[in-house]
This record gives C-alpha cells, sequence and structure tokens, in this order.
C-alpha cells in the first residue's frame, strides 16, 4: 500500500493530466453534431490501427518475466482490434443506407 501511495506521489501530474484528459474528450464528443460521427468514426479506426500496432511492438520489446506488461499489450491488442473491427461495421452500414434500392437488392441476389 506504502508503493502505491509513493506512485500516486511522484506521479501527481500524470495522475491530473490523465483526469483532465477524460473530461476534455467528455466535453469534445458530446459536442460533435451527428452528422460528423461517420466521418470521425473513420478517422478513429485508423488511430486504432495505429495503437495496435503499437501494442505489439511493446508486447515484443517487454520482458518476457514482465507478465503485467504482457498481459497490458495483449488486452490493447485484443480491444483496439475489437474497436476496430466493430468501427469498420458499423461504418460499412451506414453507408450501405446510401446505396439505391436496386444496387442493394442485385448484391444479396447474387
Amino acid at each position: 500500500m506504502e508503493t502505491l501511495l509513493r506512485f500516486i506521489q511522484d506521479n501527481l501530474e500524470m495522475f491530473y493530466i490523465v483526469i483532465l484528459s477524460i473530461f476534455l474528450g467528455i466535453e469534445v464528443i458530446s459536442r460533435v453534431p451527428s452528422v460528423l460521427h461517420t466521418p470521425l468514426m473513420s478517422g478513429a479506426n485508423a488511430i486504432h490501427g495505429v495503437i495496435i500496432i503499437g501494442a505489439i511492438i511493446v508486447m515484443g520489446e517487454a520482458d518476457p518475466g514482465n507478465y503485467l506488461a504482457l498481459i497490458l499489450g495483449f488486452i490493447a491488442v485484443i480491444v483496439g482490434t475489437l474497436n476496430v473491427v466493430g468501427g469498420f461495421v458499423v461504418t460499412d452500414r451506414m453507408l450501405e443506407m446510401f446505396k439505391s434500392r436496386k444496387d442493394t437488392k442485385s448484391k444479396h441476389v447474387n
């Protein structure tokens, strides 16, 4: 417990930055018009692709005995992959809404 308190005390500025960035992110996202969500989602998918690559690099550079870094890296890869795949599925479904009915019917028939 003492080690945890010392870590928090040594890195207090980092905790302030994380908390402020959470509040800033909530404010920015809540003010985005619904028309812009699809383009922003596509951009977020590209960013998460970079995050996946970064997590893989961190896992590759981690010490084999550092189980915490390996587990967190593995979780980052899984969550990032789920977010990218889910974002592309949602973007594809939204773009499907803008296609004409003839294109949609011929796609399902074949």
